[in-house]
């Protein structure tokens, strides 16, 4: 009797610690995210500033009437930005002043400019454009409350003559924060106003293609081949042994790996999602191997005996009748590796794919990054700015590793057999 109650108090404790555990955990993922968010919010907005800016269209048109892309590329259009500017603040005429003013501005104001005179409506004539362009990194983070300005004048980016200037644009309702399209719409920027998320999202989507193209098949007939054709002896047992500790080894020994073969030995390009899917998918192809594997096994053996009682081969029976049953595991098993493999930095940095990409990838040769890489070198950066989007940038790879992962628990819940 005693050793009854001394089992059941046993069991009530491993019960309390098995739920402390599992709080703990979600208290510590709540953080986690929680924390994020905060920093990571204030992303989705962008402080803009409005201004009337005089555009002579004629003098970008070519002889037969068109617009000429090479007259709009050789174009001042920085200079035509600052002086539109400096015209808010006529009493500003001191050099000095004047490279202080331009400062709260974005660099790429002018670029910004040229892109929305390309891709306005082409009339020849004077134009009095109204746009809305960015303002500078500094100055964003001041409107959003994110500048310290009890900081001695010396130690900030910004100075009391310039937040005197921030604050009447906005007195005068032509400064604001707007909705940040430019973070869904662009590549990577030197500066963090301009720069956006879309080049990695593509890069990510292009090399974790490649991995699915390359690991999938590879994985599942090696697991029809161990199961099935394989002969019991020494080799298929180095096989099996060196699948499960090539599971476990370090990410960066595959990117090294991807280094001396791909780009040493084959010469493919560098920083490409061809290059980085080929080695993400050595990475995650033990992890689909053994996922396959196990959901080969768990088909009843009557229904591969009964197949070869009916006259079916080995490899019909393998095919047409194990495999189309095994293929919720296998699918489950696949996109967890998948999510894996979104999430890895490490062997992705070893084949160059670091790179400052400007340009959203458009093949699978072309240079690019992805989102993890593109987190870290954000998260490297000086700039405040750079730090929110990094963050905002973390949220929405959690958010598609989750729903990576819920994928994989409805495939396995829907199409799941019990025998």
């Amino acid at each position: 009797m005693s050793n009854l109650k001394k089992r059941k108090r046993v069991e009530a404790r491993l019960k309390i610690y098995g739920v402390a555990s599992i709080t703990v955990a979600l208290l510590m993922l709540a953080t986690l995210l929680i924390s994020i968010s905060l920093n990571g919010y204030s992303a989705f907005r962008q402080a803009y500033f409005k201004i009337s800016i005089p555009v002579d269209m004629s003098q970008f048109a070519t002889e037969n009437g068109s617009l000429s892309s090479k007259k709009l590329n050789l174009y001042d259009w920085d200079g035509l930005v600052n002086q539109s500017f400096n015209s808010i603040f006529p009493d500003i005429t001191k050099r000095n002043d004047k490279r202080k003013l331009f400062q709260i501005i974005s660099s790429n104001s002018g670029y910004d400019l040229k892109q929305i005179v390309k891709n306005s409506e082409y009339s020849i004539g004077q134009k009095n454009m109204v746009v809305w362009l960015p303002l500078s990194d500094d100055a964003d983070q001041y409107l959003k409350g994110r500048f310290n300005i009890k900081v001695p004048e010396e130690d900030r980016r910004l100075n009391d003559k310039q937040i005197i200037w921030i604050d009447t644009l906005v007195a005068k309702d032509i400064a604001k924060l707007k909705f940040n399209k430019t973070f869904f719409t662009a590549a990577d920027s030197r500066e963090p106003e301009s720069a956006g998320i879309l080049g990695a999202v593509v890069g990510s989507s292009l090399t974790l293609f490649v991995t699915i193209l390359f690991a999938l098949p590879l994985a599942v007939m090696a697991s029809i081949y161990l199961e099935y054709f394989a002969r019991p002896g020494r080799i298929t047992d180095f096989i099996e042994v060196n699948i499960n500790n090539l599971a476990a080894v370090p990410s960066i020994v595959f990117g090294l790996l991807g280094l001396s073969v791909f780009l040493s030995t084959f010469g493919l390009p560098r920083s490409a999602p061809l290059v980085g899917g080929l080695v993400l998918g050595l990475m995650t192809l033990p992890t689909i191997i053994i996922a396959s594997r196990t959901s080969i096994r768990s088909i009843p053996p009557s229904i591969r005996e009964a197949a070869l009682g009916l006259g079916a081969s080995q490899l019909q029976t393998a095919l047409h009748h194990v495999l189309p049953l095994a293929t919720p595991g296998i699918l489950t098993g696949t996109i967890i590796g998948m999510a894996r493999a979104l999430g890895e930095t490490a062997p992705l940095l070893m084949i160059g794919m670091v790179a400052f990409i400007m340009e959203v990838p458009n093949s699978f040769t072309s240079a690019s990054t992805v989102m993890p890489v593109q987190i870290f070198m954000w998260s490297d950066s000086a700039e405040r700015a750079f730090y929110e989007r990094s963050s905002l940038a973390i949220l929405f790879l959690v958010g598609f590793l989750i729903f990576m992962n819920l994928i994989a628990v409805i495939l396995r819940k829907k199409f799941e057999k019990k025998w």
